[in-house]
């Protein structure tokens, strides 16, 4: 399973003295990269198949507070991805120093062409690391329709 740990820094913290919520964010998304990085993702490359990754959502589950004094690992785990790459969903754990498993995060994605502002699939030499990737118990191919599992939708004024 792919991991990163990380020293909780002072700018880290909320008012509460424990982890902020944008700090999980940032510990998990680096985690996210990382993985990507090591395994064929670039910037060069990203650059020559003018691709981005974009967030569709990311829920966070929290069941124990990080204080300082915790080091934080995170987990990386494959939940979805559809067959062409266009769609993923990741899963994250972030434990403390004794091992506790503090909050869990569900994520899904996509990849942006960022001239024509659509979204595309990965050229299939991307695709491999993907697929090589620890997946979750509940792993599953993803379709469009599972982009919109939630059911939520835009408001108008």
């Amino acid at each position: 399973m792919y991991t990163k740990t990380f020293e909780i820094r002072w700018s880290d913290l909320d008012a509460n003295r424990h982890l902020a919520n944008s700090s999980y964010q940032n510990f998990m998304s680096h985690t996210r990269m990382a993985f990507l990085v090591e395994n064929g993702f670039s910037q060069k490359e990203l650059v020559k198949h003018n691709l981005g990754p974009i967030v569709f959502y990311e829920h966070i589950y929290y069941f124990k507070e990080l204080k300082p004094e915790d080091e934080v690992k995170v987990s990386l785990e494959l939940k979805g991805l559809s067959e062409d790459g266009m769609f993923f969903q990741f899963e994250h754990n972030l434990y403390n120093h004794k091992g506790k498993n503090c909050a869990r995060c569900e994520m899904m994605g996509s990849w942006l062409d960022l001239h024509s502002r659509e979204l595309v699939a990965l050229p299939e030499h991307l695709l491999k690391p993907l697929e090589f990737l620890t997946k979750t118990e509940d792993y599953k191919i993803l379709t469009k329709e599972d982009t919109r599992k939630h059911g939520v939708k835009p408001k108008h004024l």
